[in-house]
């Protein structure tokens, strides 16, 4: 763990637990930003790429089992996420906000780019999917995590 302090893990945790609570609590389902995304490729940033990949494999089963048909997908994607998103540390500073919405909009388009192969969806859905609905909902998480990080940094 890099050069954050605790209140960063606290508010990663606060990300995973809002996620949860807007998807599964108050069933708003897809029409929240996924916000477990964000938090893992924000914490994903300050570990080595080992403990990034076990955090990414330990939340896509967290995901996975409350998406059951997902369950494997997901895990998977998030663990070469982390696996990339620890590398990527060395390509942009953490204050630069414009490359760090690229960042989480790239990361979350790349999870649901391995979702949607891993799952077989292309074979049902077409690529249509990956064009139009999924860099829709990547700006969304995106632009989400952009404002929490800079309300965190406002407060930090």
């Amino acid at each position: 763990m890099n050069r954050v302090g605790w209140g960063f893990w606290v508010f990663v945790a606060l990300l995973i637990a809002l996620h949860f609570l807007l998807r599964v609590g108050l069933g708003y389902e897809q029409l929240a930003p996924d916000l477990l995304v964000v938090a893992f490729l924000l914490a994903a940033r300050q570990l080595p790429a080992g403990y990034a990949s076990g955090l990414g494999l330990l939340l896509g089963i967290l995901d996975g089992a409350l998406v059951p048909y997902a369950l494997g997908a997901s895990a998977l994607a998030l663990t070469v996420l982390g696996f990339l998103g620890a590398r990527s540390r060395e390509l942009f500073a953490d204050d630069n906000y414009l490359l760090l919405a690229i960042y989480l909009f790239v990361g979350k388009w790349t999870f649901d780019l391995i979702v949607f192969l891993a799952t077989g969806e292309v074979f049902r859905a077409g690529a249509g999917y990956l064009l139009l609905v999924s860099p829709l909902t990547a700006l969304y998480a995106a632009a989400a995590g952009l404002i929490g990080f800079t309300v965190y940094r406002a407060f930090a």
